[in-house]
């Protein structure tokens, strides 16, 4: 079997709104490595899109899940309850950052975990209104389309978007964007379109996944904390994708000085098995009636059954730690890089813990979309799989599992420096 053959076909069976960023099908992974049907093996940096902070088919994952396959699939939570999404729940709500008792459902999606938690905080408010931020990412249904902060590809076409949804410049040192360009945004809304009084909540990232790693200037926390004690705004952190140690923190909101009232969980949640969730106060979870809340497959007990083997994995391994200590190995790489002559244009270095990410430029300083995309393709022609992102397509990210061998580790990021070099590069993504 050969990568093209089933190229063509997918071309043939699949719409092309879903996008594959590499041309090559998988058929073993492990850890932090791939192969694919031609038997040609990678390093994986991208994790699944920061799904896979234990690695592929870590062996606790499996055997878990392995044992839950021989007990029961489904049932449906709302038709016949089973006892491990209790379980599950109370070891989320004792680990979120949420002051007081807190309560957790389970779902299937981000999206579905970001959508339901509008859906609360409006119930829980009596209020439509929700506040996002340029450059947040939040899911690809049509409300969660509204809140993300990017027209191309994820709006572009796609509307009319549900209505009461609103942005603001997200302040980052990274992005040039000042807390006072937020505040005058945000004034500005109040005078323009709609009263503090009507707005439900606030949405955000702690760091931007795909609006490029970007984490908020540290007023960014003090100006949401005050709107909630001013005007009673209630706080949403998307923790989709920094959530379960990819910042050296179980959630990357531990980093701020403020707890949220709600957060939105999935990806490393459980392990590469579809399973989100939504972690909250639990005087706004309580404020949806029986019957408005919940998913025919929400809250897997497959699903549930790997997140309590990633949850052990996690402490057991000392994964918060190992995030951090990869982080450290990467960021002296890319220094390193970012300081030679034969490199392209290197900057923006970014992102606590494990969670890294850096921006290619061409000669006038600008952001390199183009640069950015031959960068991972030559990576991916030397046995490495890199992402990109950002709101110009320029960054690269860098989302290795935590579970990453130091050798494995080392090997990648060799990887990556010959994919930088200039010498190994032609066009203007040479710049």
């Amino acid at each position: 079997m050969k990568n093209a053959d089933l190229l063509t076909r997918r071309q043939k069976a699949i719409p092309h709104g879903v996008a594959t960023a590499a041309p090559i099908f998988i058929e073993y992974a492990e850890n932090a490595m791939m192969r694919d049907v031609e038997g040609r093996e990678y390093i994986d940096f991208a994790g699944g899109i920061a799904v896979l902070n234990v690695g592929h088919r870590h062996p606790r994952v499996i055997k878990a899940v392995e044992k839950q396959l021989a007990r029961y699939t489904h049932t449906a939570f709302q038709v016949a309850a089973y006892e491990p999404y209790i379980e599950l729940a109370e070891r989320l709500n004792a680990l979120a950052p949420i002051d007081g008792d807190a309560k957790t459902i389970l779902f299937t999606t981000g999206a579905d975990a970001t959508e339901n938690a509008v859906k609360v905080a409006r119930a829980y408010t009596g209020r439509p209104g929700i506040i996002a931020f340029a450059g947040g990412f939040h899911g690809r249904t049509l409300l969660t389309s509204a809140m993300t902060g990017k027209v191309n590809p994820y709006k572009k076409g796609l509307g009319p978007f549900p209505s009461e949804i609103y942005h603001l410049p997200f302040p980052s040192e990274t992005t040039g964007v000042t807390i006072e360009d937020t505040e005058k945004a945000l004034n500005f809304l109040f005078a323009a379109d709609l009263e503090p009084e009507r707005v439900a909540a606030f949405i955000f990232e702690p760091v931007q996944g795909e609006g490029g790693f970007h984490s908020p200037v540290p007023s960014f926390y003090e100006l949401l904390d005050s709107m909630r004690r001013q005007h009673g705004i209630q706080i949403i952190a998307d923790e989709v994708q920094t959530g379960f140690g990819r910042t050296g923190k179980m959630f990357g909101i531990e980093h701020a000085p403020i707890q949220p009232d709600l957060i939105t969980i999935a990806k490393s949640l459980a392990g590469g098995f579809p399973l989100s969730g939504l972690i909250g106060r639990s005087e706004l979870m309580d404020a949806i009636a029986p019957g408005g809340l919940g998913g025919t497959y929400g809250g897997s007990p497959v699903g549930i059954a790997a997140a309590l083997a990633v949850l052990d994995v996690i402490e057991e391994e000392g994964l918060l730690e190992r995030a951090v200590e990869i982080g450290n190995i990467i960021r002296d790489c890319i220094e390193g890089l970012a300081l030679s002559n034969d490199t392209v244009n290197i900057a923006g270095l970014r992102g606590p813990g494990a969670m890294i990410a850096f921006d290619i430029l061409d000669d006038e300083g600008k952001p390199n979309a183009v640069g950015a995309k031959a960068v991972c393709a030559r990576a991916l022609e030397q046995g490495l799989v890199l992402l990109s992102c950002g709101q110009h397509g320029q960054a690269i990210r860098i989302l290795v599992p935590l579970t990453v061998s130091n050798d494995t580790l080392d090997t990648g990021l060799k990887i990556l420096a010959k994919s930088l070099s200039l010498s190994s590069a032609t066009g203007p993504e040479a710049a």
